[in-house]
């Protein structure tokens, strides 16, 4: 996370250009993770509980000939659920019900170089860079019934869990609407992260490396 910072930082000294400050909102446009077809049946079931906003605060450092540095501290909640229905061979047959409820706060800290081109007052633009993206808050929920006897966990330390921290990188683009002293930037972005967060053991669901979203920035 210092390095984003550091960037932004020995950039608005170098240039002393102006900086602006603001909200970026949107919605996922690609589920966070992915159930596995081969696996599911025979009693296993995925449900992915998805929330539809991603949102954060944005600065931008503005430079000559278009170009701007982008920095964003995106929020977005993942959680999903995983049952499974098996017998259990030691306890006389019995069906053993396993539930499980994963969730984590997912923070992403994208750092973008930006090119503006066109009128002044809408201008559409694209950026590339990379982005950092890390969870927090990790909860695995687990509740395993034989007959009528039941057995509850918590751990901070999900099975599921491959990696708590990824890097990827971004491409995107957009419209820069500048309208009396706001500036409204609506755009469709593309991230391609190197490693999943997620990954079930037995096959039933892993995290998509691959993400869309929309977004509309509003900055001042």
């Amino acid at each position: 996370m210092r390095l984003p910072l550091i960037l932004l930082a020995g950039a608005a000294f170098g240039f002393a250009q102006p900086v602006t400050f603001g909200i970026r909102a949107g919605e996922p446009l690609t589920d966070f993770a992915s159930t596995v077809q081969s696996a599911l049946g025979s009693g296993n079931n995925v449900s992915l509980n998805q929330r539809p906003y991603v949102v954060g605060p944005t600065v931008e450092l503005r430079l000559p000939a278009g170009l701007g540095i982008e920095l964003d501290a995106l929020y977005r909640r993942q959680n999903y659920s995983e049952t499974s229905v098996t017998t259990n061979t030691t306890s006389l047959n019995a069906i053993l019900t396993t539930v499980s409820s994963t969730s984590a706060d997912a923070w992403e800290f994208p750092l973008l170089l930006k090119y503006r081109f066109g009128p002044k007052i809408v201008r559409p633009y694209v950026d590339a860079g990379f982005a950092w993206d890390t969870l927090a808050g990790l909860k695995q929920a687990l509740r395993q019934t034989v007959a009528t006897i039941t057995n509850s966990s918590t751990t901070s330390t999900p099975v599921d869990l491959n990696k708590k921290g990824t890097s990827g990188f971004v491409i995107g683009a957009g419209l820069d609407i500048h309208a009396l002293l706001v500036h409204i930037s609506p755009e469709v972005r593309y991230t391609h992260w190197n490693s999943a967060h997620f990954s079930n053991p037995a096959g039933l669901v892993e995290s998509d490396q691959n993400q869309a979203e929309f977004l509309v920035g509003i900055t001042f």
